[in-house]
């Protein structure tokens, strides 16, 4: 007696194909629609309320004043970030030395500008005057060569620029350490190996495969 012939797995797949359906949320959409709901809502108090007197707002906010204000504002960021971070890296290399003090000197730095409110740095290197109202250049705990008057050297500009970049180099340090751990610890035996210099294994090695996690946690430092 025959046995029936049996379909394969493989057959009956070719001859139904799977179909793909996809899950039916309706509680999510009924979320989101009731968020653009309140958006809405939102939107509309703001725009078609009086009381905000948005031809005033306009004229003030393009205001040439506010205008130069803001771009003096994004420059004064931007020189702070630049500076900063090149201390930061600078900072970042001396946690990262085997010597104690360099290190220990480092990590005090850090500590202490990322402890104390900016506002309260800002104040400090804006009144410096008052605390050391001449500074002296010469040999150390020595005879000076020459001097100057403290409110010449640091203005409000060079006060706000110099609290910027100090405060913003405690923060960058820590993230350009972070991206320098990044890299696998074989690839600092391998280029210690082939004999390269210290500053190539950084700048050609080490450093550009931290990048990849330096700029994205800085950006995003800065962003939130």
């Amino acid at each position: 007696m025959a046995l029936p012939e049996v379909e394969s797995p493989a057959r009956q797949d070719a001859r139904w194909p799977l179909e793909v359906v996809t899950a039916r949320r309706p509680l999510r959409w009924l979320g989101a629609a009731c968020v653009l709901v309140v958006l809405g809502m939102v939107a509309s108090a703001l725009v078609t309320n009086p009381a905000w007197e948005w031809p005033v707002v306009g004229q003030y906010l393009f205001a040439p004043s506010v205008v130069r204000s803001v771009l003096f504002t994004l420059e004064l960021t931007a020189l702070g970030i630049g500076l900063g971070f090149v201390l930061g890296a600078v900072l970042a290399l001396m946690r990262l030395l085997p010597n104690r003090l360099l290190s220990s000197v480092a990590w005090a730095y850090v500590w202490l500008f990322r402890s104390v409110p900016l506002i309260l740095q800002l104040l400090f290197w804006y009144n410096l005057a008052l605390l050391y109202p001449r500074l002296s250049v010469g040999v150390p705990f020595g005879p000076a060569f020459f001097d100057f008057g403290t409110m010449d050297l640091i203005g409000p500009l060079t006060a706000a620029a110099l609290g910027l970049a100090l405060h913003q180099a405690a923060y960058a340090a820590e993230i350009v350490r972070s991206g320098l751990l990044s890299v696998d610890h074989g690839q600092r035996e391998a280029a210690a190996a082939l004999g390269l210099p210290l500053a190539r294994r950084l700048f050609r090695i080490i450093l550009p495969q931290a990048m990849r996690t330096i700029v994205p946690t800085a950006f995003l430092s800065k962003v939130l």
